[in-house]
């Protein structure tokens, strides 16, 4: 399941574990095609907490994190960011990416 996360509560829903954030937009052609990808991980990965956050109800985030392009997808390890993706990424490579950051 990919949970749909806001400004308001980023720090405190990406602070355990390994965690990816996908920002996108319901306009951005590149992101409806990075969705199932996180969606079809989410279900086999139980190792990483899979989020979503819409950067156009959301900006400061996106703002404060410097992210100029969507898809954009974030991961941190215990709060703090391990590796960044901008543009639409395959499922087996983001699957090798998101092995170095579990155990």
């Amino acid at each position: 399941m990919v949970d749909a996360i806001t400004d308001e509560n980023y720090n405190e829903e990406t602070q355990d574990g390994v965690v990816l954030t996908d920002f996108w937009a319901t306009w951005c052609g590149p992101c409806k095609m990075q969705s199932p990808v996180i969606e079809q991980l989410a279900k086999e990965r139980q190792d990483v907490r899979f989020t979503a956050m819409d950067v156009d109800e959301n900006p400061e985030t996106a703002k404060n994190l410097g992210i100029m392009a969507i898809p954009t997808l974030i991961i941190k390890k215990d709060g703090q960011i391990v590796d960044r993706l901008t543009g639409y990424t395959p499922k087996a490579k983001l699957d090798a990416i998101l092995d170095q950051y579990t155990d």
